[in-house]
């Protein structure tokens, strides 16, 4: 059993009247990567403060490696993690090293490892350069570097590839595979979730304040019940093998010439995918269980359903107690 990292149970944020987080419960163990997502406002970024002790909830518990983040503590467990907010911000007259090298001592770790650290995100050609002359890219590599210094145990990723390009985010996400080998716990935040879903170990949702789901990718799979995307390539007339599968609750629309797509329930997957493997008129098949993304769309449509219907509600029982007074 691995160790808990972060145990937060039960905790609300409230900035006077407005509730930033509800009663939200979130666990991390060591070694793992979890993917928190949620639209703005949803409240990640307080959670990341929360978890870095910057502020402290207005109820439930908290804990860090064991203890209160904003607690007695808070500096001790501070040199054990690593953050990247989503809007890096450095000294710009500085060059990248001297950067780093500031943010070392901070961290009471020898300058020593600055080079090495430039040279693992890609900057060792840029070291010596003012940070006012780096692209965008750059200040994110850069910002990453710094979350890198001291080794930490836990790392709180806000948003981390804003700005790179295919070949360093790539990179980046090999360097999260490679933290979780080595036992490094990773928080996670991004909106471009094609690319988070075979690194994380778990999701978390928020909306509006709320944890809406959490769990692997299978377990919100299962809880979501969407359906299994199956593309064809046949010389079926469409009408024809949609009128067969109907039984099975399948939904068809056309993709192109000689393709289909077809929207089908998980409770007739397996019937359906037997059937069409034994139809000589399929020439190809390829299969898209439901992705992070369409998970992700789906729990945050329910919460805003969820939001409507309660506004409606509020509206219709406040014009009532209007007309009866």
């Amino acid at each position: 059993m691995t160790q808990s990292v972060i145990e937060m149970t039960g905790v609300s944020k409230r900035f006077g009247k407005l509730a930033a987080l509800n009663d939200v419960s979130l666990s991390l163990g060591e070694g793992e990567v979890l993917g928190l997502m949620g639209h703005n406002g949803a409240g990640k970024s307080t959670s990341m403060k929360l978890i870095l002790g910057l502020i402290r909830p207005s109820s439930g518990q908290l804990r860090v490696f064991g203890h209160d983040p904003s607690g007695t503590q808070a500096n001790d467990l501070r040199l054990q993690l690593g953050y990247l907010p989503e809007n890096v911000q450095f000294y710009e007259q500085l060059s990248g090293f001297e950067v780093l090298s500031y943010f070392a001592r901070l961290k009471r770790v020898n300058h020593g490892i600055v080079e090495s650290l430039l040279e693992r995100v890609g900057l060792s050609h840029a070291m010596h350069r003012r940070v006012k002359t780096y692209s965008k890219g750059m200040r994110q590599r850069l910002g990453l570097a710094q979350a890198l210094i001291g080794e930490p145990r836990l790392m709180l990723l806000d948003e981390p590839t804003v700005g790179l390009d295919p070949m360093a985010t790539r990179d980046f996400y090999a360097m999260v595979d490679e933290l979780r080998d080595k036992g490094v716990s990773v928080i996670l935040c991004s909106h471009v979730l094609p690319g988070v879903e075979r690194h994380i170990d778990r999701a978390a949702i928020l909306g509006q304040g709320r944890m809406l789901a959490s769990g692997s990718i299978e377990e919100l799979r299962e809880v979501a019940n969407l359906p299994l995307i199956v593309r064809l390539r046949t010389a079926h007339i469409p009408e024809i093998l949609a009128e067969r599968l109907h039984p099975f609750g399948v939904q068809i629309r056309q993709g192109g010439v000689d393709r289909l797509e077809l929207a089908v329930p998980t409770r007739a997957k397996v019937e359906v995918l037997r059937n069409l493997m034994a139809d000589d008129k399929i020439l190809d098949i390829d299969l898209e269980p439901p992705t992070l993304e369409s998970l992700y769309a789906h729990f945050d449509e329910t919460v805003r359903e969820v939001s409507t219907t309660e506004s409606v509600k509020m509206s219709a029982n406040t014009g009532q107690e209007g007309v009866t007074a």
